[in-house]
């Protein structure tokens, strides 16, 4: 009950950017207190064998990232700012620190798809130098 209270608050406040500036312990205080609490009750509600599987809990982290974003707004703070990445940081540590980094990292495509290119590179290679000593040749008898 008092989470929306607050959020209403907070996103009804009317906060002028020349009198006061950003407050990082309050907007700290206030990540915590809104996004983080609302993020951890979300996050409470699912199995934490899903955590992470991306499907799952996308609704819920794209959530806290706008609560960060929508509270960094009205209290006149940059986003994303350091504050924000140490709070991701934490988030990601406790959350999903034991997740695969498996579809994220780059790998090399398998060979069925290099051997045409690596095939026709050499080709082409060949195709250039036969062309250029065959030309050579046939230009010495000219001169």
């Amino acid at each position: 009950m008092a989470l929306p209270l607050l959020l209403l608050l907070l996103l009804t406040a009317h906060v002028a950017p020349s009198e006061c500036g950003c407050d990082g312990r309050l907007y700290q205080k206030m990540i915590n207190d809104l996004c983080f609490n609302h993020f951890k009750e979300e996050m409470g509600r699912l199995d934490s064998g899903t955590w992470c599987s991306w499907p799952e809990t996308m609704e819920t982290y794209e959530g806290l990232t706008n609560c960060t974003c929508q509270v960094a707004l009205r209290m006149d703070c940059f986003w994303p700012n350091q504050l924000v990445d140490d709070f991701f940081m934490k988030i990601h540590n406790t959350y999903f620190h034991h997740c695969a980094l498996t579809g994220r990292l780059l790998s090399e495509p398998s060979i069925g798809i290099l051997t045409p290119f690596i095939g026709a590179s050499m080709l082409i290679t060949l195709l250039m130098t036969t062309v250029v000593v065959w030309r050579s040749k046939r230009t010495e008898g000219m001169l």
